[in-house]
């Protein structure tokens, strides 16, 4: 589909790979483009539309698909890690978070808005998931437990919201360079890069996206036994 005269909405727009996907749609020429996060004058910008959106909150969400009913273009970017919550100790609090977050967060906008992109005559519908979609990770296991949830979802939709023509794009990167992985001592890409990628895909009809290597590999190698 065409990015350009597009109407789109970000969630986790403030800051990170969110701000990103926000100058992503500008720079293609997106009509409008509705920056959400919990507290909307971190998400202002020139050219935007702020909203209020926490996507934990029933009412935030209905607020947002009623306000922004002429969306064409819908980014389900809000994310949170799992906190402290290790493998075999610590708080289950913060991975109970995460599936909130990433996993039962990213549903409930999917359910709001895509009545809407079927009024809107289809649309895309993007969920930001993680290479950690496909492996555990034993320490942060429960982000990549709320992850491989997303992901399910993301395949979900896609057959789900296949008949009223909405193309649903599950977007899987590494580590990426932002505040939610400043601790972590790997390789990362940009955020520019995977939002760029993402346009590509959207406008192209690609229902995937590959960010980096490390993510490519993974994919290839999941035929192979757990051992290997």
């Amino acid at each position: 589909m065409e990015i350009k005269g597009s109407v789109a909405l970000v969630t986790g727009a403030n800051r990170g790979i969110g701000r990103a996907f926000v100058h992503a749609l500008i720079g293609h020429g997106a009509a409008k483009v509705y920056a959400t996060a919990r507290d909307p004058a971190t998400a202002a910008g020139e050219g935007l539309i702020p909203l209020r959106l926490d996507v934990t909150n029933p009412e935030d969400v209905a607020a947002a698909a009623a306000a922004a009913d002429d969306v064409t273009i819908v980014i389900n970017n809000a994310g949170t890690s799992s906190g402290e919550t290790g493998l075999l100790e610590g708080s289950f609090d913060g991975a109970r978070r995460a599936m909130e977050v990433n996993f039962f967060g990213t549903w409930a906008v999917c359910r709001a808005f895509a009545p809407v992109l079927r009024r809107n005559g289809g649309g895309a519908l993007v969920n930001m998931l993680s290479m950690t979609s496909w492996t555990g990770r034993p320490d942060f296991p429960g982000y990549a437990a709320s992850k491989s949830a997303q992901w399910s979802l993301t395949d979900s939709l896609r057959q789900g919201l296949r008949e009223q023509g909405t193309l649903v794009v599950g977007v899987h990167a590494g580590f990426v360079d932002t505040d939610l992985s400043a601790r972590v001592d790997e390789p990362k890409i940009t955020a520019a890069e995977v939002a760029e990628q993402t346009m590509q895909a959207i406008i192209a009809g690609r229902s995937e996206v590959l960010a980096d290597e490390p993510t490519r590999q993974l994919k290839a190698a999941l035929s192979q036994s757990p051992q290997a």
